[in-house]
């Protein structure tokens, strides 16, 4: 449930076409629902103004399903991360309406009510889709027009001074690299909005699986560049719809 759905629930009330009856038992699960190996945080949507997120790795595929089919049928809209075919196919079984991102590894059911806001979306390279498509289905999910913008790595910066005006009218720009992580650094050099930088763990064996970009992000000398976690496009998007929803409110 989230502050427009519950609204909705209380202008029926107040017209009589429910009983303050069946508008508590609407209202019975929140602010939690237990399942026993879950407690579905169904107040979260009126809390932050974004709902629960589901993260699929370490789940069983009946696990996810029935926590997304759960949400589901509250009316807000579900994300679960870093899920599988198999996890997917678990979840369509009860949810028949949701959607599979096979790049992004995510599933998705539903959308926000309203779109508010613009962000831009970057991979350094072809490599770095898989964290980049996670933070674009995320943000449109939540109620934000994306632009992908991909492949503009500081091997080639002449791709990337391209798409100047794109970034220059974005509220919020996400950046995702992996190797040496110097394309927020690039970035933030160019725009006077929040750039949110995701190290990857894309590159040979002195990138430690992302560490060498995280590092390098950290010490960026561009002061609107801020660090989320190794490949962690999905807290990158979560932030920047805060930043873009904030913007036009």
């Amino acid at each position: 449930m989230n502050r427009t759905t519950l609204l909705d629930l209380l202008a029926e009330v107040q017209r009589g076409t429910i009983t303050t009856e069946q508008a508590t038992a609407q209202l019975a699960n929140l602010p939690f629902e237990d399942l026993g190996y879950a407690k579905i945080d169904h107040h979260r949507s009126l809390r932050t103004g974004l709902p629960e997120v589901i993260y699929a790795a370490g789940k069983t595929p009946a696990q996810t399903a029935e926590i997304f089919s759960r949400m589901a049928a509250t009316g807000v809209a579900v994300l679960a991360t870093r899920a599988t075919s198999e996890t997917f196919e678990a979840v369509h079984t009860l949810t028949p309406e949701a959607t599979y991102h096979p790049i992004a590894r995510a599933i998705t059911h539903g959308s926000a009510l309203t779109t508010q806001g613009k962000i831009a979306v970057l991979s350094a390279g072809t490599s770095d889709l898989p964290v980049a498509e996670e933070a674009a289905v995320t943000a449109e999910l939540f109620g934000v027009r994306v632009t992908r913008i991909t492949d503009v790595g500081v091997a080639g910066v002449h791709r990337l001074l391209a798409h100047r005006d794109t970034l220059s009218n974005a509220d919020a720009i996400i950046v995702c690299a992996g190797m040496e992580g110097a394309l927020p650094s690039v970035v933030g050099g160019l725009v006077g909005v929040p750039v949110i930088a995701v190290p990857t763990s894309v590159g040979y064996g002195a990138s430690f699986a992302g560490a060498a970009a995280l590092l390098g992000m950290l010490n960026s000398c561009s002061p609107n560049v801020t660090v989320v976690n190794i490949d962690n496009g999905f807290g990158a998007a979560y932030t920047a719809t805060l930043i873009a929803h904030a913007a036009h409110r």
